[in-house]
């Protein structure tokens, strides 16, 4: 897919700037989108919050008439929030909710028209192993994850008949500014005997002891790349291994473990 053109959203930092760094090196022209100017050789910067339809709209358009062309949507821009869901603010957990989610819909919906009525297109949303693995005291940030799997798997049926495919990416832990621009809170944590600033910090060890953010790039790269993708892909062996094993288990026994771990 030399000379085709991609629009990564997230795209300047983390997974999401490595995603858009290894297209970019495949042949592709590659816009990155984030709220914050960003400028790097080789990669076209759209200021862009993609909690705002309109914005994503009009982000879309502007690379249409630049390249006339949209052939690989890349969801990537979310980030996390923390702490329990008794202490959570409703407010916040909306938050979550437009940024990881809701960001995918509204990008999706203003690429979708183009790539159904030109039969062709693929669309890949970062997703997490915090998905099928939902951690405690990130209920939200799992939940956002969640919907993103099925809200995946329910685009890719409807619009398959049109030339365009929709798959979700599921990376683990992952050494990034993400665990930094975490939004912590630990309200409630006596109630809760400690365990919730406990939880997050061993999240934040296993992340900033995680895979490098260019092989995440890398496989994001290469699945939007694929002919015929699947509906998810997780990377690394290990959290595949996990995640096989998550459906294998008895729920019971499966939740029992993820919050031995992690609760």
């Amino acid at each position: 897919m030399r000379n085709s053109v991609a629009i990564v959203t997230g795209g300047s930092s983390g997974i999401g700037l490595a995603a858009a760094r290894a297209l970019r090196d495949k042949g592709l022209t590659v816009y990155i989108l984030s709220r914050r100017p960003y400028s790097e050789k080789g990669l076209h910067h759209i200021c862009c919050d993609v909690a705002d339809e309109r914005q994503c709209a009009e982000a879309f358009e502007t690379v249409l008439h630049k390249a006339e062309t949209v052939d690989i949507l890349v969801n990537c821009a979310g980030f996390g929030i923390s702490g329990a869901v008794e202490f959570t603010e409703l407010a916040e957990a909306k938050k979550q909710m437009e940024v990881n989610f809701f960001g995918c819909v509204n990008m999706t919906k203003a690429v979708l028209p183009y790539m159904r009525q030109r039969r062709s297109g693929r669309i890949v949303n970062i997703s997490s192993v915090a998905a099928p693995a939902a951690i405690p005291f990130q209920a939200y940030y799992s939940a956002s994850k969640a919907a993103i799997n099925a809200w995946t798997a329910a685009l890719a049926n409807e619009v398959r008949p049109y030339g365009v495919t929709v798959t979700a990416v599921q990376p683990g832990d992952i050494k990034t500014g993400f665990t930094a621009a975490r939004e912590k809170s630990v309200a409630g944590d006596e109630a809760y005997g400690g365990r919730i600033s406990k939880s997050v910090a061993k999240m934040e060890h296993d992340e900033q002891n995680g895979m490098d953010p260019a092989v995440a790039g890398q496989y994001v790269a290469k699945i939007a790349l694929t002919k015929r993708p699947k509906p998810v892909y997780t990377i690394g062996f290990s959290y595949k291994a996990i995640c096989v094993l998550l459906k294998l288990l008895p729920s019971r026994l499966a939740n029992w473990l993820i919050g031995k771990l992690y609760a």
